[in-house]
């Protein structure tokens, strides 16, 4: 019988980097995530597909000590002492307004921007294909050969108050980005199986 892996067109390696091997990070070293890795990062990610092309997702690098001070607060308290000495922190959030670049990004259908008029609609279009593209930003993450260390676990509105109130970003996710420090993880929980999420009719 041929090995699942066998039937990838990604290298082992590479599996295992994005997937097998890669953990959610709670301790971090002290080495520090460049801007440069992070451009490198979004310079893949950027990739990833949304719907009509509208890239919603908007990225906040969290780097001065007085912005982490802000931000910490807004967290479930079992994410604060990670957050408050993680290399980076990143807030992922969904901009409403993403309706505004499709002229630019989606420019063979020219009337794109009025398909959403309507402010509910449009808010869960962005949350949706935003969050979409968080799970690309992981995988970025890991592919520069950094941990990630993905949470909802926050106050939303107290975080788009304290950094977007003049803005229509939405915050999504916190991640907390640098190589993986001692104790970095806890065990490796079960997954569901093959025949418990796939079904075909």
């Amino acid at each position: 019988m041929t090995a699942a892996t066998d039937l990838l067109a990604l290298q082992t390696e590479a599996q295992a980097l994005l997937f097998r091997d890669a953990r959610t990070a709670n301790t971090f070293t002290d080495e520090p995530v460049t801007d440069d890795q992070v451009r490198a990062i979004y310079e893949l990610v950027k990739w990833a597909p949304t719907s009509m092309n509208m890239q919603p997702l908007r990225v906040l690098l969290v780097r001065s000590e007085q912005a982490r001070q802000r931000l910490v607060p807004h967290l479930m308290e079992g994410n604060r002492a990670k957050t408050a000495s993680a290399p980076l922190v990143a807030i992922l959030s969904a901009d409403t307004d993403f309706h505004e670049t499709l002229p630019r990004v989606f420019p063979h259908l020219p009337g794109a921007k009025d398909f959403y008029t309507d402010d509910d609609a449009r808010r869960e279009t962005a949350r949706l294909n935003a969050a979409l593209q968080v799970g690309y930003f992981i995988l970025g993450v890991r592919a520069a050969g950094l941990a990630a260390g993905p949470m909802t676990g926050f106050d939303p509105e107290g975080v788009r108050r304290e950094f977007f109130a003049d803005t229509a970003q939405q915050p999504l996710v916190i991640v907390n980005i640098g190589h993986p420090g001692e104790d970095a993880w806890f065990g490796r929980s079960p997954r569901l199986e093959y025949d418990e999420v796939v079904t075909a009719v």
